[in-house]
């Protein structure tokens, strides 16, 4: 039979003892192998700025990260190489999967999965980038004829060369370039790769905008090299995407070699509990 101190002793799962609960600093959370996880480390496995987060998810549940980094990289890779037009590709008809199951699928589930281990930065990219290939997608795939409804005869290669649609595109790209700038900024507190992810990424959006807006003045010869452009810049994108997920995945599996992100979260001040700025305030 249990003692009265015992009977006595607060839940871990009651939510007033959670919510008084100190928060645990990060630099002091273990792994399930009991190794103490550095600030440089907690940068390659969590690609988010570091706050206290109550709990034990990073003990208990997987790492969703390269999960969704995978899904990004190949879409991402895929996507550049046939706007290259390697190998002869002119289209992105032949590999729509990307838009619909190889990225958005992965990256779905991570954001989901970093929304559970209170990762929230992660969460945004990955739910950004997965309605972006979702939404991209959409214009992509012939079965939805969208690109025909801007032709007066139904021709899917007219309408895709008008100017309604290739306005519509243009700005479509313009504000998830803003958007992406926007998530540059702020993974500026990460590390400088994820930064960089960011910062190429909003350049490529930016010139294939440009790719559209040309092909809707009929200037056919600069739209290509744009698109060309903008794709070996999104290339580069989806090869430090490539990188940050070996590191990230190198780290989990313990493998003892030392992959440099530049971690930039050293440059920022302390961060301030929320308690704290109420108090200030």
């Amino acid at each position: 039979m249990s003692s009265s101190k015992e009977m006595e002793r607060p839940s871990h799962d009651d939510p007033a003892m959670i919510h008084d609960a100190k928060p645990v600093l990060l630099s002091h959370i273990k792994s399930s192998g009991g190794m103490t996880i550095s600030p440089e480390l907690f940068e390659k496995l969590y690609l988010t700025p570091k706050t206290a987060n109550a709990g034990d998810f990073r003990k208990r549940f997987a790492n969703p990260t390269p999960l969704g980094l995978m899904g990004f990289v190949l879409s991402a890779l895929t996507f550049g190489a046939v706007n290259m037009g390697w190998g002869g590709a002119t289209t992105l008809d032949g590999v729509a999967g990307i838009f619909f199951f190889t990225g958005p699928l992965l990256l779905t589930l991570a954001c989901i999965f970093e929304w559970i281990m209170g990762n929230f930065f992660s969460m945004m990219a990955m739910g950004m980038f997965s309605v972006f290939w979702l939404s991209f997608g959409v214009l992509e795939a012939p079965t939805w004829g969208i690109a025909a409804s801007y032709s007066a005869t139904g021709d899917a290669a007219a309408g895709a060369a008008s100017v309604g649609y290739c306005a519509a595109v243009a700005l479509y790209l313009t504000m998830w370039g803003f958007w992406l700038f926007t998530f540059f900024l702020f993974a500026l507190k990460t590390n400088t790769v994820f930064a960089l992810i960011f910062l190429f990424a909003f350049i490529s959006s930016f010139i294939n905008a440009a790719a559209y807006w040309k092909v809707s003045t009929g200037e056919y010869d600069m739209a290509v090299k744009l698109q060309h452009a903008g794709a070996a810049v999104f290339f580069v994108v989806a090869l430090l995407g490539y990188y940050i997920t070996l590191v990230v995945m190198a780290a989990e599996m313990k493998i003892t070699i030392k992959l440099p992100v530049g971690d930039l979260s050293h440059l920022w001040p302390k961060d301030i509990e929320c308690g704290d700025t109420e108090k200030a305030d």
